[in-house]
């Protein structure tokens, strides 16, 4: 089956959409929760960031063989489907299109709302209108084409990755350092007592990693993906494990560890604790910045699955259509931002994202354990990346996967299982996709898939 978006995408340009899609407003409030959810100590909130990084490192250096050896539009859907069949990859698509990434942009745009209320007075009507409008801004963007929204990707992360870079070094080299307030990047001990909180603060850094996995989605308009994509991919991650440590160093260099967990906002307090309250206004428009950069990626990326669904003939056959003018799919990210605009406008995006944000990482499992799938079925094959450290690479991501879903079912029974109850929801639809396939004629079966 060939591909029929242009290939367009450069090593830059999946790097940057890798860092993008993944900062958003975490690393900005987050490294508070840890911090109280850890005791208090920094060494060990930061053993915490790092091997929750390292963990996603494993991840992305599994799915770069993949991408690399699937480099279609659809990514991950691709390798679940190929691997496990068509109906565990649909009830990805299916969630992806009407809860995660969909409920992602919603939320995004709620918070880019939040924040711009710092500079004008919006009031209720408002801030929905806001937030529909930011919706509709990015995914305009997407549709007028890859290489543009590409390209405000590229310009809109560089800038908040040098906003990031920029407030660390201005905190870490202006605070009385972690040694004035008692604290150590040595953890002060891992006995049994603290492992419950370090099982908690693993969950939510592993969250506030996620979205690397998006750019698999763009692996089918990758220029020469066998190199470019595993390589974005693995230095993508391998940046943010970087940002985000640096990041935590700073805010307790200036604010002492008390200080730092009872912030709700922490890079604003480290800011306004040096330079007044105006700094934090500074802090809300580089998180502005963050947050749209963000939603772009998410557009951009997300829209190629229910692109490749539809090419499948397992979902809306209109949204498979490639805009011929814009070259994108176009119908693909009018659905979706329909729908978020829809979730952003009455608010049960939380709602939703509250029982399945989870399910997320059952799929990304799945997804990595499609490269033993494949290793066993299509052993001379060639793989132009192979993972390193196979089997134990992908193996340790998949077990990591599997405790956060766990740890989510033993802590939150009930929203877990409404949240396994809306992804199966998608069962009947894929029964009813299945059924009007069958009796369509073999030519136009055929079209929707060339």
């Amino acid at each position: 089956m060939r591909d029929p978006l242009e290939r367009t995408l450069s090593f830059n340009d999946l790097t940057l959409i890798t860092i993008g899609v993944v900062i958003g407003s975490g690393i900005f409030i987050v490294p508070a929760t840890v911090l109280r959810q850890v005791g208090g100590d920094v060494g060990t909130a930061l053993l915490v960031w790092l091997a929750a990084g390292v963990l996603s490192l494993l991840g992305a250096l599994t799915y770069g063989e993949l991408g690399a050896m699937r480099p279609q539009a659809g990514g991950l859907y691709v390798f679940m489907r190929d691997a496990f069949g068509p109906f565990i990859a649909f009830l990805f698509g299916w969630t992806l299109f009407f809860v995660i990434a969909t409920g992602a942009v919603a939320t995004l745009s709620a918070a880019f709302t939040g924040y711009l209320e710092q500079f004008v007075t919006l009031g209720p009507a408002g801030r929905k209108l806001a937030a529909v409008g930011m919706i509709i801004v990015v995914s305009a963007i997407n549709i007028v084409g890859t290489r543009t929204s590409a390209g405000v990707q590229v310009w809109t992360t560089a800038a908040k990755v040098l906003v990031l870079v920029v407030m660390s070094l201005i905190l870490l080299t202006h605070g009385a350092g972690l040694s004035m307030h008692g604290a150590s990047l040595v953890p002060r001990g891992l006995g049994v007592g603290v492992l419950p909180g370090i099982g908690l603060a693993m969950v939510g850094v592993l969250w506030a990693y996620e979205g690397w996995q998006y750019v698999t989605f763009s692996a089918g308009e990758t220029l020469d993906p066998q190199r470019t994509f595993p390589r974005a991919l693995t230095v993508g991650t391998i940046v943010l494990i970087v940002l985000y440590c640096l990041a935590n160093i700073a805010y307790v260099s200036v604010l002492g560890p008390e200080r730092a967990q009872a912030s709700e906002s922490i890079a604003a307090a480290a800011m306004a604790s040096l330079f007044g309250p105006a700094a934090g206004r500074l802090v809300a428009a580089g998180i502005l910045l963050s947050i749209f950069s963000a939603a772009n990626a998410v557009v951009l990326t997300a829209s190629r699955v229910t692109f490749a669904m539809a090419r499948d003939g397992v979902f809306f056959r209109q949204l498979g259509r490639v805009h011929e003018r814009f070259g994108t799919p176009a119908f693909a990210i009018g659905a979706a931002a329909v729908w978020s605009s829809l979730l952003a406008a009455t608010g049960t995006f939380e709602q939703l994202l509250t029982y399945v944000v989870f399910t997320g990482w059952i799929f990304y499992a799945l997804g990595a354990a499609a490269v033993f799938v494949f290793r066993r079925r299509e052993p001379d094959i060639e793989r132009p990346f192979r993972v390193p450290g196979y089997p134990f690479t992908p193996l340790l991501f998949v077990v990591a996967s599997a405790a956060i879903v766990l740890n989510t079912l033993f802590s939150q029974p009930v929203q877990a299982l409404l949240g396994l109850g809306v992804v199966f929801l998608g069962a009947p639809a894929y029964g009813m996709w299945q059924r009007a396939g069958r009796r369509e004629t073999g030519g136009g079966r055929q079209e929707a898939g060339d």
